[in-house]
């Protein structure tokens, strides 16, 4: 098994290594041919340990072969990207040079040597410098990282690491193989494995002239580090059970077993500790990236998280105090609303309400904020470092919070609109020039999100009072009506009062006009629930000629049907309508020209007419204003009963239509869907 896994890596490695050998052209920074040695020297060690074995001659020089190689490299390196020509940097490689020329050697005597026990010796000694040689080189490869003054080209970095990772491998490796000797067949197969992502990260680098730059996300950095700390746990606690059984022999498994006990139970206390991966998050963030934020990342999950509502937070406040807070891995925070007396607490994330101020209006704070817009870091202002005036301004109650770490305007329009209070992240850490650039911007995104959710509470609120004022409009010209045909019924009455078919028709006037008096102000009462408008078969004529009834005492109105004209419709609403309608053509038509009003079925509709000999309407007004609300032809017209009337008419499933001519009158066609005899005898 660990022969075929030996075989198969090492050849993997030497073909990468000779791929990245054979790269066209001159990659950025790099002296080539050292480069090309100590890559293809790499190969034939790897090829060796393939085809030979790890502890033959041939293999051992090799790798001698490929360390010198590898060290002549960094050297050239160091001096190109320094510009030295000093001895100081050729006399450190050289003393490391010259411990793999003494490995090399012991390897070469331990060759010749007869002795098996002496030649054990010479490897042991060799094993010993070879671990001297990576421990120098992985020192010098430091060197190697921080040669450039600036940013050093992507493939300069990448080759660094992967040659830092290279002797990092051999160090552990040696290590291991000098304190468990027995191992040596598992140590060349799990070498193998490991300096394949080596290899790959080489490849990486010389591709396209060392321009190729690996940038891989935090998260799989995190992940990464994490991986290979736990790795590195568990090969330490195999070390440990191995140093064990060599120390105690056939009485280690008790100390064997104690030792995996306590790592286990140690490793699960250390990964379910919050401040070790808001620890981790941070180092990852420090040494591995040059910007603290993934800002991608960062502002994805800012709009997810106040675009979408969870179970802790449903409300948007809620989630932009939550939103904010996550950036810069704060646990709590809480929103500070901006009101004419200052800033007043108000919703909370994971904020302990203990001490949070009731009723408090911090007018200074407030006063500060809008007239600097600065990000207030809460721990400068009790260290006295912060400016004069944002220290006087800073409430009590905020400075004697201990956990309170930043204070954020939140700026619409230039307006503040609010402020979020963040508690102190886990690792704490002052703001720097990042957290404060992120917040400012996160900021004025929350205050936007703030402002549009006000202004929807405001159009809320004007819809409501535009519906309220709509229905009193048409309760206001329902009463104007109810006052002309009052008011037309008394002065009939001073001509007919003693006609008997007036006083009939007046009573009955008087009548309806009070049933609707009493139906206006059960519409006003607060307890008044809608009635359900659901059209039924109705009988349209009839309906038509109770109202000729109702309005002849005040007007003439003549009403004309054939018979029964069957509709869907409901009869409280048109009554309604042809009210509106009946009594508009009343008052645009003189004293003796009567109303006429008739009742027909054409096709599928049942059609109810509206005809005047009145005034007229210009078309312009027809087209632009006769059914807008408030636009009227008549003196103190309120222009409502048109507009009502199409309305009732639509909610049935009709339509009104009119035409009209001035000076010669207006005709108002209502068309209901008509419903047959048999449907409506059912």
């Amino acid at each position: 098994m660990t022969s075929a896994v030996t075989i198969w890596t090492h050849a993997l490695i030497a073909l990468l290594f000779m791929a990245a050998a054979g790269q066209p052209g001159d990659a950025v920074g790099l002296p080539r041919r050292r480069f090309a040695l100590a890559l293809g020297s790499t190969a034939l060690w790897a090829l060796a340990v393939a085809g030979i074995g790890a502890g033959d001659l041939a293999a051992r020089m090799t790798e001698s072969a490929r360390n010198i190689a590898w060290l002549v490299f960094m050297l050239a390196l160091v001096r190109r990207r320094q510009g030295s020509r000093g001895w100081g940097p050729v006399l450190v490689h050289g003393v490391a040079i010259a411990v793999a020329l003494v490995a090399a050697a012991l390897a070469l005597l331990a060759s010749v040597v007869r002795d098996p026990q002496s030649a054990d010796l010479l490897i042991e000694t060799m094993v010993v410098f070879r671990m001297i040689t990576a421990a120098s080189a992985l020192v010098l490869s430091r060197d190697l990282l921080a040669a450039a003054p600036g940013p050093a080209p992507g493939g300069v970095r990448l080759v660094s690491w992967a040659i830092a990772g290279l002797w990092a491998l051999d160090l552990f490796a040696f290590s291991l193989r000098y304190a468990v000797p027995d191992a040596m067949p598992w140590l060349v197969a799990g070498r193998g494995a490991a300096m394949i992502p080596v290899g790959l990260l080489i490849l990486a680098g010389v591709r396209r002239g060392g321009n190729w730059t690996l940038t891989p996300s935090r998260t799989v950095a995190v992940r990464s580090v994490a991986a290979i700390a736990v790795a590195a746990y568990a090969g330490s606690v195999v070390l440990a059970t191995t140093l064990a059984s060599q120390v105690w022999g056939e009485d280690a498994r008790a100390a064997q077993a104690a030792i995996v006990l306590g790592a286990t139970t140690a490793l699960f206390t250390l990964l379910s500790t919050p401040w070790l991966r808001s620890w981790t998050r941070v180092m990852v963030a420090k040494h591995l990236f040059s910007h603290r934020y993934d800002y991608r990342a960062e502002w994805l999950r800012f709009a997810e998280t106040l675009g979408r509502p969870d179970e802790e937070s449903t409300s948007l406040s809620t989630r932009i105090v939550k939103a904010v807070a996550e950036l810069t891995g704060s646990p709590a925070g809480l929103l500070l609303l901006a009101d004419q007396a200052g800033l007043v607490p108000g919703t909370a994330w994971a904020w302990g309400g203990d001490d949070m101020p009731a009723g408090s209006t911090d007018a200074a704070i407030a006063a500060h904020l809008s007239a600097t817009g600065r990000i207030v870091e809460v721990d400068a202002v009790r260290a006295d470092t912060a400016p004069p005036g944002e220290a006087a301004a800073m409430p009590q109650w905020m400075l004697d919070r201990a956990d309170a770490w930043a204070l954020v305007p939140l700026f619409h329009a230039n307006m503040l609109v609010g402020a979020i209070l963040l508690a102190r992240p886990v690792v704490d850490r002052p703001l720097d020039w990042e957290d404060l650039d992120l917040l400012r911007v996160a900021g004025r995104q929350a205050a936007s999100y703030l402002a549009e959710e006000r202004a929807h509470q405001a159009l809320a609120d004007a819809r409501r009072f535009d519906e309220f004022n709509r229905r009193f409009a048409f309760i206001l010209h329902d009463i104007k009506n109810l006052a002309s045909q009052l008011s037309l019924v008394a002065r009939n009455a001073e001509r007919h009062a003693d006609n008997p078919e007036f006083r009939a028709d007046m009573i009955d006037t008087l009548r309806s006009s009070a049933d609707q008096m009493t139906t206006l102000l059960a519409r006003l009462s607060r307890q008044a629930t809608p009635r359900a408008e659901v059209p039924r078969a109705t009988d349209v004529a009839a309906v038509a000629a109770s109202i000729a009834a109702e309005q002849r005492a005040g007007h003439p109105v003549v009403c004309q049907s054939t018979g029964p004209v069957w509709a869907a419709a409901d009869p409280a609403r048109l009554e309604q309508v042809l009210r509106h309608l009946v009594q508009n053509a009343a008052e645009a038509s003189p004293p003796a020209e009567p109303v006429m009003l008739s009742a027909i079925q054409e096709g599928a509709c049942a059609v109810i007419e509206v005809v005047d000999r009145g005034c007229g309407m210009s078309p312009a007004f027809v087209r632009d204003q006769l059914f807008r609300p408030f636009a009227s032809t008549k003196n103190g017209g309120f222009g409502i009963g048109a507009f009502e009337a199409r309305q009732l008419v639509t909610a049935m499933g009709g339509r009104l239509e009119v035409a009209s001519r001035e000076g010669e009158g207006t005709r108002f066609r209502v068309l209901l869907p008509a419903v047959h005899d048999l449907e409506a005898a059912a």
